[in-house]
């Protein structure tokens, strides 16, 4: 029952737009804003059809392979710095300094350093994906406990160990923040990526539709994106959930025992 409930709640808001929409629209004249039954015929003949493995597939690939290189890069170097504190004190200016060019502004850079194959959309997707995974990590391992780190020393367990079995489970929620961060990060990157110098990809199919004053369709995409947007934060969900149940559930007692 508690599940119905929730699926309830998770769809009653999201039904009640569409069904407001698609009232509201229903006699528009607007060549801007065309009734919703147009956009979703297009959406049908469009998305339901061969060029969904044309522009959709390749699109969630370079998301795919951005977002995992940013988990990785982001935990490897989160976990250096935030267990070193003089290589953090060091490299702190210049992360700040990087982190504070907007990712957007290094698109056409990229496209003409890396070329508009998949390999310039993948780094555009990586400039800006990675540092919510560096930041929440630094903190997570920097919060963890200190009293059962040097227990943990004083048994004699290996600096692997420790951050193996002590670190990670620690900064684990911090990084599953970060993570959650980069992938609406990464899904916003890219669809600007594909909008400049490219051949293919969802962004650059709406860029097209709307250079040629193609407005269903465009809204088409602009749907799709949101449904993909939906889909990827779902199953990100159920992973952490899975990955985390330790520590929600700790959670969860925490709060019935208040």
């Amino acid at each position: 029952m508690k599940i119905v409930n929730r699926v309830l709640l998770a769809l009653g808001l999201p039904v009640l737009l569409v069904a407001l929409w698609w009232v509201t629209s229903a006699n528009s004249t607007n060549y801007y804003f065309p009734p919703l039954s147009k956009i979703l015929d297009w959406f049908g003949k469009l998305w339901l059809s061969a060029r969904f493995g044309d522009d959709v597939v390749p699109s969630l690939v370079r998301l795919l392979v951005g977002f995992a290189l940013s988990a990785v890069i982001g935990v490897a170097l989160g976990v250096a710095l935030g267990l070193t504190d003089a290589l953090r004190r060091g490299a702190e200016p210049v992360l700040e300094f990087l982190r504070a060019i907007p990712p957007t502004v290094l698109v056409p850079v990229i496209a003409l350093v890396a070329g508009i194959g998949d390999g310039s959309k993948i780094l555009v997707i990586v400039s800006g994906c990675v540092w919510p995974v560096l930041l929440n990590t630094v903190e997570g391992v920097r919060a963890a406990d200190e009293v059962m780190v040097d227990t943990a020393r004083s048994f004699g367990l290996t600096r692997a160990a420790r951050l193996r079995h002590l670190v990670l489970p620690a900064a684990s929620p911090q990084i599953a923040a970060g993570l959650r961060q980069g992938l609406s990060i990464g899904l916003i990157l890219m669809v600007i990526g594909e909008m400049f110098a490219a051949t293919n990809g969802l962004g650059f199919s709406i860029v097209q539709f709307q250079r040629t004053f193609a407005i269903p369709q465009m809204w088409s995409g602009i749907i799709l994106l949101g449904l993909i947007g939906f889909v990827l934060s779902a199953l990100f969900t159920l992973i952490e959930k899975r990955a985390l149940g330790w520590y929600l559930g700790l959670r969860e007692a925490q709060k019935r025992n208040r």
